[in-house]
C-alpha cells in the first residue's frame, strides 16, 4: 500500500507540473497586456510616462524572457512565495488564503449534500424497481444531470430571491458571525452546485444496487433469515459502492471547478470568483495559484478513493 500511494503522488507531482505548464503558457497566449489593463482600469494610461510602465514591468518580472518568468514562479512554489498579484496589489498567498475558506466551506457542503441524497435516491430506487420511488427518483436524476448550474441559479435568484423574497441573492457570511445568515445565503449556491453530482450518485447506486441485489450473496442473505435493513445496509450497499466511490472522486472536483460559475453568478468572494475576475484581469500568477490549488484538491481526492476501494472491497490488493 506504501509502494503504491509513494507512485501515485510521484504521478500527482508530474500532473501539477504539467497543470503549470499549460495554464502558464495558456494564459500568456491571450491577447493584450496585464499592465495596459491595470493601468487602464487606475485611470493613468494618459499620466504615466514608458519609463513608469517599464519600471513596473520590472517590478512584477514582465519584462524577462518567458521561460525565466515561468521558472521564477514554479521555484517560489517551494519557498511558499506565489509571487504578487498585479491587479489585486497584494501577496497572492494571502489573496488565496482568504479566498480559500469560503469555497471549501461552499464545496465540502455541497459534496457532502449531494452524496448523502444521491445514495439515499439511488438506494431507495434500486431496491423498489418500478414503483412510484423508482420512477421519482429517476425523473429528479434525470432533471439534474440536464440543467446547467448558471441556469439554475438564475432561477433560484428570480423566483426565491426577487419574486417571493425568501432568500438573500447574493454574499457570503461566515457561520462564525451569523449562522443563519450564512445558512440562508447557502441555500441557493450549495443547491446550484450538489445537483449535478446527487443526480450522476443516484443513476450509479440505483445501477449498482440493481446488479448487487441479485447476487447468489444476498440471496445466501436473505435465505439466513437476516432482516431487510441487514440485507440491504451491511451486504449489498458496501459492495454497490465501489463505482459510486470513483464518481464521488470526480465529483469533488466538478463541484470545485462549478464554484467558478456559482460563486460568480452569486457574488461569492471564493477562489472561483477570484480567478474569473483575474482572467479578464490577466492577472497570470492569481490563475496559475488558483488553479494549481484545484489541481491539487482533485489529485488528492482520486488518490483518496482508490485507497478506499480496498476497505470496500478485500479482493482488492495493490502492489
Amino acid at each position: 500500500m506504501i509502494t503504491y500511494i509513494i507512485r501515485r503522488l510521484f504521478i500527482g507531482i508530474i500532473v501539477l507540473i504539467i497543470v503549470t505548464l499549460i495554464v502558464f503558457f495558456a494564459m500568456r497566449l491571450l491577447p493584450g497586456d496585464p499592465l495596459t489593463i491595470f493601468i487602464g482600469q487606475q485611470g493613468a494610461s494618459g499620466t504615466m510616462s514608458e519609463a513608469q510602465k517599464e519600471a513596473l514591468r520590472h517590478e512584477y518580472g514582465l519584462d524577462k524572457p518567458i521561460m525565466m518568468q515561468y521558472f521564477s514562479w514554479f521555484g517560489g512554489l517551494f519557498t511558499g512565495d506565489l509571487g504578487t498579484s498585479i491587479y489585486y496589489h497584494e501577496d497572492v498567498g494571502k489573496l488565496l488564503g482568504k479566498r480559500f475558506p469560503i469555497t471549501l466551506h461552499l464545496g465540502l457542503l455541497s459534496f457532502v449534500i449531494a452524496n448523502l441524497v444521491g445514495i439515499l435516491l439511488g438506494l431507495f430506487a434500486g431496491i423498489r424497481r418500478g414503483t412510484w420511488i423508482d420512477a421519482t427518483s429517476t425523473t429528479l436524476a434525470n432533471i439534474g444531470i440536464t440543467i446547467p448550474q448558471f441556469w439554475l441559479g438564475i432561477l433560484l435568484i428570480y423566483s426565491l430571491g426577487l419574486k417571493l423574497h425568501l432568500l438573500p441573492i447574493y454574499g457570503y457570511t461566515s457561520p462564525f458571525d451569523d449562522l443563519w445568515m450564512s445558512t440562508k445565503q447557502l441555500i441557493m449556491p450549495v443547491a446550484c452546485l450538489a445537483v449535478t453530482g446527487m443526480a450522476f450518485i443516484a443513476r450509479q447506486t440505483r445501477s449498482a444496487m440493481l446488479e448487487v441485489i441479485r447476487q447468489d450473496y444476498i440471496r445466501t442473505a436473505w435465505s439466513k433469515g437476516l432482516t431487510e435493513r441487514s440485507v440491504i445496509i451491511v451486504h449489498a450497499l458496501k459492495n454497490s459502492l465501489i463505482p459510486v466511490i470513483t464518481l464521488m472522486g470526480l465529483g469533488l472536483g466538478m463541484v470545485f471547478g462549478g464554484a467558478v460559475l456559482v460563486e460568480t453568478v452569486f457574488a461569492i468572494p471564493g477562489i472561483g470568483r477570484l480567478l474569473v475576475n483575474s482572467v479578464f484581469a490577466q492577472d497570470y500568477v492569481v490563475v496559475q495559484s488558483g488553479t494549481l490549488v484545484i489541481a491539487f484538491i482533485v489529485i488528492i481526492s482520486n488518490l483518496l478513493v482508490d485507497i478506499s476501494y480496498g476497505w470496500l472491497d478485500p479482493r482488492i490488493r495493490y502492489g
